[in-house]
């Protein structure tokens, strides 16, 4: 679903022989709501590397990549940190987010205000990029709701649609994903090209790529020190950029032998920018639905803290957690928590070249927040039922668990001998949730947590915690924040 927005334009964008002049319809700066900004108004240096990488992120964003067909383009996401620009979209399917970041070596202009605005790049302005030439001088604007591209041809102005749900719900999985991230490899210019040039065509499965010497070597299975590599296919967008490439790094979490596919970043390094895709752990798999967010929104906590640091963000290219965590008077867990809170609704992503949050600014609504994550919904409906009871009795053996494995939920089979007696949240490590009159137990181990459900069964925590889990961390949050 998206989040229909309505825009009233002042006048129409103007292109005269010295100015163009790009008419917006409000947005939000660096001293509040501004009701026709201006962010950005200068040259790109690098006009033709520039150029390809924002038609690959037009490309990733009208992609489908489980159903190889194309499919309506959709908005890329435009920041202005001050000294950079960053430029952001989603695969349609969501199972891919890419990133341009257009650094203070490629930017020669005038940085007028900062902020955030999301446009349509459509077919026009694709087929004005594709004539920028090595010495054409590439002019951007930003302003909050449109975005101009002057070439020697024109202009092409582009203006603000919606934001789907899911491209919020994304965002947020994949900043929270990315911080997990570390660099684990890295090719020269010329190792980038060959490496990217080998990949094989047209498969969805699932490769690890191992660094070996000045290469990486592909294995269809994991080992220490590997990158996963979901979907080789889903890199094709920096095929057209490496001529210009530097370099390629990769990013993923550790992985040994055994383990399931992970998300991963690539991240091609260009003249005075970087262009950065990161896959989501199968083609067939999309960011919006991996749940990495849930265990950060559990508490009213959170939410209060994101108001809090929320108004302490700035557009900062780099946002440093022990700043705010002093400026803030909060601990470092709960900034930490409150960025993800905020990340829920696009207004912070997370950069693994520098290993630090950025900041961006989106409409911003709590309500929403929880309307687009049903598992946290659910799991919030249950503690408002009195359906979480901690115990500290031992489970007896349940019969095979059997029923809806979306939801947890089971029909038949299910049994268990434990009565959920009252005990205390934060000493037992066993609750029993009840559902319909069907009890999941859930058992703590430090900070894990396990569920006797089916959802949880097929997925053992890889896609977040299930609704269970969620509503028995709840309760001990809250029983927690009362004793304080």
């Amino acid at each position: 679903m998206a989040t229909a927005q309505a825009y009233a334009y002042a006048r129409p964008s103007t292109l005269t022989e010295d100015a163009l002049g790009l008419s917006t319809s409000g947005g939000t700066t660096t001293t509040g709501a501004a009701t026709h900004p201006h962010f950005f108004s200068g040259l790109l240096t690098q006009a033709a590397p520039a150029a390809a990488a924002l038609t690959g992120l037009a490309d990733v964003a009208q992609t489908r990549y489980h159903q190889p067909q194309p499919t309506a383009m959709r908005d890329p996401v435009v920041t202005c940190n001050g000294d950079r620009l960053r430029m952001e979209s989603f695969s349609a399917c969501c199972g891919v987010y890419a990133r341009l970041d257009v650094l203070e070596g490629a930017l020669d202009g005038d940085v007028v205000e900062l902020g955030t605005t999301n446009v349509d790049v459509n077919g026009p302005l694709r087929e004005a990029l594709a004539r920028v030439g090595g010495s054409d001088p590439l002019h951007l604007a930003v302003g909050a709701d449109e975005m101009a591209v002057t070439t020697l041809d024109g202009a092409v102005v582009e203006k603000k649609v919606p934001l789907p749900d899911r491209w919020l719900r994304g965002f947020a999985e994949v900043q929270v994903i990315a911080a997990a991230f570390d660099l684990r490899a890295e090719l020269t210019g010329p190792d980038a090209v060959r490496f990217l040039r080998g990949l094989p065509r047209g498969t969805r499965e699932v490769l690890w790529a191992t660094p070996a010497g000045r290469t990486l070597r592909l294995a269809s299975r994991p080992s220490p020190g590997a990158v996963c590599l979901p979907g080789p296919d889903r890199l094709r967008t920096m095929i057209p950029l490496l001529r210009f490439a530097r370099s390629l790094r990769a990013y993923g979490p550790a992985v040994s032998a055994g383990d399931n596919p992970v998300a991963s970043a690539w991240e091609l390094e260009l003249p005075g920018m970087r262009y950065v895709l990161t896959l989501s752990p199968e083609v067939r798999r999309g960011f919006s639905g991996e749940g990495a967010v849930l265990d950060a929104l559990i508490t009213d906590e959170a939410a209060g803290d994101a108001d809090l640091i929320g108004a302490l963000l700035a557009f900062e290219p780099r946002v440093e957690p022990d700043l705010l965590a002093e400026r803030a008077g909060l601990d470092i867990a709960r900034v930490r928590a409150a960025l993800t809170q905020l990340g829920t609704s696009g207004r912070v992503g997370y950069d693994t070249a520098e290993a630090a949050h950025f900041h961006r600014e989106l409409p911003y609504d709590p309500d929403r927040v929880a309307a687009m994550n049903p598992r946290l919904r659910s799991a919030r409906a249950l503690v408002d039922d009195g359906a979480v009871a901690f115990t500290t009795r031992d489970p007896a053996t349940s019969a095979p668990a059997t029923g809806d494995r979306a939801t947890g939920d089971l029909t038949a089979g299910d049994s268990t001998t434990v009565a959920p007696t009252t005990s205390d949240p934060t000493t037992s490590d066993l609750a029993i949730v009840t559902v319909d009159g069907r009890p999941r137990q859930v058992r703590f181990d430090g900070d894990r947590a396990s569920c006797t459900c089916p959802w949880w069964s097929d997925h053992n925590g890889s896609r977040g915690p299930c609704k269970h889990v969620l509503a028995a961390r709840m309760v001990r949050a809250g029983v927690a924040e009362v004793a304080r």
